[in-house]
């Protein structure tokens, strides 16, 4: 299996992801978009995986590589790759088939439950998750759910959380790849977003809880074994 990942931010990696992709992938290749960059061609990889980032899907006029971006997500689900999104992924794919992008009312900023739909009891990648589940979040942005898509997962404070499209796509708009490093690196290059709100943790709060990411992972990983 070849693996390529796109990473929005320096400080936005694959974290615990990186550790299962070494373990079961022949190659894998990266794509900074902060950087100058290329994109390699899809049938040169098996899986994308598209990472966070601090700019919403709609902001094309201060991000012009966006609009590439966009396109090259879009033909690699027509391939039929196998495609994981996370937070700004989700809303990359979110978009890309089909659906709105914009602003949720609640920033969601910390450790917070979500809960599971119905529907994903019946879905090849979610049906041995726990009916509600502590995760990390970092997002201001939501999407709504692409025509055909199934919900999988909400939270108080954002409606949509997850959905899978066909057999080929995962999308999630939570951190569940995330380490103890990967929050303090958030938390670090990110801090000024940690203001006063109803879904926003201090960032002493969210540093004490970061060691507890060892259940997050394991269902990572389970979602990434059946993808491969």
């Amino acid at each position: 299996m070849n693996i390529h990942y796109l990473q929005h931010e320096p400080f936005e990696d694959l974290a615990a992801i990186e550790k299962w992709a070494k373990q079961h992938a022949k190659n894998i290749t990266c794509t900074k978009l902060y950087e100058k960059h290329t994109f390699p061609d899809p049938d040169s990889f098996d899986m994308l995986i598209i990472m966070g980032g601090a700019m919403g899907v709609y902001q094309e006029d201060i991000y012009p590589w966006l609009k590439e971006e966009k396109k090259y997500i879009k033909k690699a689900v027509e391939k039929n790759k196998k495609v994981l999104g996370i937070c700004l992924g989700s809303q990359f794919l979110a978009e890309a088939l089909g659906a709105k992008v914009y602003k949720n009312k609640e920033k969601e900023i910390g450790w917070f439950d979500i809960e599971f739909t119905g529907e994903s009891k019946n879905d090849k990648y979610f049906s041995n998750f726990p009916s509600k589940l502590k995760v990390f979040h970092w997002h201001g942005d939501t999407f709504d759910l692409p025509e055909g898509a199934r919900h999988i997962a909400f939270s108080k404070a954002c409606k949509n959380q997850a959905f899978t499209y066909k057999e080929n796509v995962v999308a999630l708009q939570f951190h569940i790849e995330a380490t103890k490093k990967s929050i303090d690196e958030l938390a670090y290059n990110c801090g000024s977003e940690l203001v006063e709100g109803n879904y926003i943790q201090k960032k002493e709060d969210i540093i004490k809880h970061s060691g507890q990411t060892e259940e997050m992972n394991r269902l990572m990983f389970s979602i990434l074994d059946k993808m491969k």
